[in-house]
């Protein structure tokens, strides 16, 4: 007996010795009995008597088993997905490793910010170091691991999840609003693409379940990946949704005498893979591809949440969450959401001279071309201009490019030192993203303001200077005030001039004397400075509307219409040359900060903020017409 009969095994896998014919440990002559009699337990195993016994394997180095090597990159993982080497960190799962490498794995359930669920399964993959297929979203990567996406057992088991998640599902598809952005579809066309083998009748559930004033629920079209009901219990902390029921008859639903109330409902909308839940808002409203995305800022309050502005034609449809980190990472709250609305009702289109709250409402305007009406506030402005009844209203809502052109001219020409804050009043804030500051650039504002040697004032000071006859005219960046409109359209009514560079029509817009129609954010390039002094900026979406131009190039044509040398041609010329008055704008590089429009070039999809479903067909450029 050798030294080599005494030792006990380890379990580990150990190398053939040189010369062995097959690549396992030594064969087995005989047949095995399929209920072998359990061997009596000894210290030492029994001596070989018969000479065809196999040679034994060298013994294991002294001093225990050996070491597992150490790893290739220490403090990394290191594997190989599809044949690729893959370096992560430590508890990254197969998703992302494999998305690193350009491999794709399919997936309902799973969301980067929500609690792994691994119940909708199609994202099972092969690893080395498992018998079975193993749940890529719930995995993580271990060192050495080999991973295989593509095997044919893999396919079979996708093609298997789609047929299972297929069987109720309605063909809907033709009136469904998640069309051209559902990963049902998707999949089914890259996993599954045959004919549904369901003998029957589906199964029927409440197709339009209204959960509350802003989500509609379609329970025949939900797939039960409770990306919803994880989202209202983690991020919001607001548990609304639930589970209810058994088998075919499961279905999502709000809890019994509760709705979907939250001001973080249309999340749910976004994070839904299919077309369950709806947003009432936009519901039936577009075509994903007919939409174009476009990189933006929400300015429903001074949190300054990054987004996408889809839109058609010149008309905005609809904002949606883009990621951002440091700010909203992918979520948005509703009132953000719904506040795009303004964008599209109430502007104003055309340059008018003289007070329309004193006229008939039948009187027609006089149509003014943008030199004229330049002309027309010049002349109005100069009679008062470097004297104390001459005062300049600043909105909180403009970017900082118009204010750093409007101050600017504000200061060096009609000798403006006092700046009057104006803005939408203070609203409710939440526990999560909306702030109580329903302004978008306040902090901009502040800065420019102290860059350019300008004191800031408040919104009440201007009333009182007006009304006590101290302030005859007025020079107005944004007609957005923080009291009442009506209230303010009567003391404004006092001004002798009150020249308005206006978004939207409103009371205080009736009593200008000169009315300048002013673009919105989204119809120019710029930046904002949200409340943490984050400055961010956003692209041009589509052309303005009616005769309206920025605020910037409104301040740059009175300028020249009083003698005066400014002659900037785009957002950007503004900010080169007048960003550097503010010290906090040093360090912003103005062209790298702004948010790419595409992953490259040509036509392609822009991902959404929360999970990368396919935005559909986006269109770039000057929108198009279609007649529809």
């Amino acid at each position: 007996m050798s030294d080599n009969d005494s030792k006990k095994p380890t379990g580990d896998a150990q190398p053939p010795p040189k010369g062995a014919p097959t690549d396992t440990p030594a064969a087995k002559i005989g047949p095995e009995p399929s209920n072998p009699p359990a061997a009596p337990k000894a210290d030492t195993p029994p001596v070989a008597h018969s000479s065809t016994t196999p040679p034994k394997p060298p013994a294991p180095p002294a001093g225990g088993p050996p070491k597992p090597p150490p790893p290739k990159n220490p403090g990394f993982v290191t594997c190989t997905v599809d044949g690729r080497e893959v370096v992560v960190k430590p508890g990254t799962n197969m998703i992302d490793a494999a998305k690193s490498v350009g491999s794709e794995i399919p997936y309902y359930c799973y969301h980067p910010r929500l609690s792994i669920a691994a119940n909708c399964r199609i994202c099972l993959v092969e690893a080395s170091n498992a018998p079975k297929m193993v749940p890529a979203c719930q995995t993580p990567l271990a060192e050495g691991q080999v991973i295989n996406t593509t095997s044919p057992k893999v396919k079979e088991q996708r093609r298997a999840v789609m047929e299972f998640l297929l069987l109720n599902h309605p063909v809907d598809c033709s009136i469904c609003d998640q069309a051209g952005e559902c990963k049902l579809q998707d999949y089914y066309m890259k996993y599954d693409y045959r004919p549904s083998r369901l003998e029957g009748g589906k199964a029927l559930k409440n197709k339009r379940k209204v959960l509350g004033p802003r989500v509609v629920l379609d329970q025949e079209r939900c797939i039960l990946c409770t990306r919803c009901v994880r989202f209202m219990n983690e991020i919001p902390k607001e548990p609304q949704l639930g589970v209810f029921g058994r088998g075919s008859h499961e279905r999502i639903d709000v809890f019994p005498g509760n709705e979907l109330s939250s001001n973080y409902s249309l999340n749910t909308v976004d994070v839904c893979p299919v077309g369950a839940l709806l947003s009432r808002d936009f519901r039936f409203r577009a075509r994903a591809w007919f939409l174009s995305a476009t990189p933006s800022v929400c300015t429903g309050c001074s949190r300054g949440c990054a987004i996408y502005a889809d839109w058609m034609s010149q008309d905005t449809y609809r904002y949606r969450p883009r990621e951002n980190e440091a700010i909203n990472k992918s979520w948005m709250c509703d009132q953000g959401r719904l506040s795009y609305k303004s964008l599209n009702l109430g502007r104003v289109l055309s340059a008018s001279v003289g007070r329309r709250a004193t006229q008939p409402k039948d009187t027609a305007q006089p149509v003014l071309s943008r030199v004229e009406a330049a002309k027309a506030a010049a002349q109005a402005l100069q009679p008062l201009a470097k004297s104390a009844k001459l005062a300049v209203l600043a909105s909180p809502l403009v970017s900082n490019e118009d204010l750093l052109a409007g101050l600017s001219f504000a200061k060096a020409t009609l000798g403006i030192q006092d700046v009057y804050v104006g803005g939408r009043p203070q609203g409710d804030a939440d526990h999560f993203l909306m702030t109580a500051d329903k302004n978008p650039n306040r902090k901009g504002l502040e800065l420019i303001a102290r860059g350019l040697g300008l004191t800031l004032k408040p919104f009440e000071d201007l009333t009182a200077a007006i009304r006590s006859g101290k302030v005859k005219a007025l020079y107005a960046l944004g007609t957005e005030v923080p009291s009442s409109e009506e209230a303010f359209a009567q003391v404004a009514a006092q001004l002798e001039v009150f020249v308005a560079q206006a978004l939207t029509e409103s009371a205080v817009t009736a009593q200008a004397t000169v009315l300048l129609p002013a673009s919105a954010h989204i119809e120019d390039e710029g930046s904002f400075v949200q409340q943490d002094g984050i400055v961010q900026r956003f692209r041009k979406a589509y052309p303005s509307k009616g005769e309206a131009v920025p605020h910037w190039r409104w301040s740059s044509e009175i300028s020249r219409a009083l003698g005066g040398t400014q002659a900037w041609n785009s957002a950007r010329d503004v900010f080169r040359e007048l960003a550097a008055q503010v010290t906090e704008f040093a360090s912003f590089n103005w062209d790298q900060a702004s948010p790419p429009d595409r992953e490259k070039p040509g036509i392609n999809p822009l991902p959404t903020g929360a999970d990368g479903r396919p935005a559909g067909y986006r269109e770039f450029g000057t929108p198009r017409v279609r007649g529809i």
